[in-house]
């Protein structure tokens, strides 16, 4: 027969929840213990009681070299994350920079096939004129030597 599944809440009854609190603290020691034996990992754990008593478990590694290995590792990530973002950020920039640009060329691009010049001025549409007259030259110059 198993075990009944416990339902998590705070002991109300101070002597249960200090017992149950050793008992578990022993078993969670004993975890430590096995997967660092089982898997030859190092483990540290701190564990500090309802009155602020510490009770600590480290591998053959001491707790000293387990903690600066995990303030480099989390150090390492921390700065992993922010260059991620800093890149996120950049390349949303640049999408944006890159999607203006675009629609500016298409808005062009119909202008100089003669479509949506209704809102222009004669300014914009005498650059245009010029536009077209430059690249007619171009062409022309092309096909006189292409031809010869």
């Amino acid at each position: 027969m198993g075990r009944g599944k416990v339902t998590l809440k705070r002991i109300e009854k101070k002597i249960n929840r200090q017992v149950t609190f050793s008992k578990r603290r022993s078993g969670l020691l004993k975890k430590a213990h096995e997967i660092s034996v089982l898997c030859d990992a190092d483990v540290a754990l701190i564990v500090f009681s309802p009155r602020g008593k510490l009770t600590e478990f480290s591998t053959d590694a001491s707790m000293e070299r387990i903690l600066e290995r995990y303030e480099k590792c989390s150090y390492t990530e921390k700065q992993l994350k922010e260059t991620d973002l800093e890149s996120r950020v950049s390349w949303t920039l640049e999408h944006a920079k890159l999607k203006s640009r675009m629609e500016v060329l298409q808005t062009t691009q119909r202008h100089i096939m003669g479509e949506d010049l209704d809102s222009l001025s004669l300014k914009e549409l005498q650059n245009i004129e010029q536009q077209l007259n430059t690249g007619l030259k171009r062409i022309r110059l092309r096909i006189f030597f292409f031809a010869r």
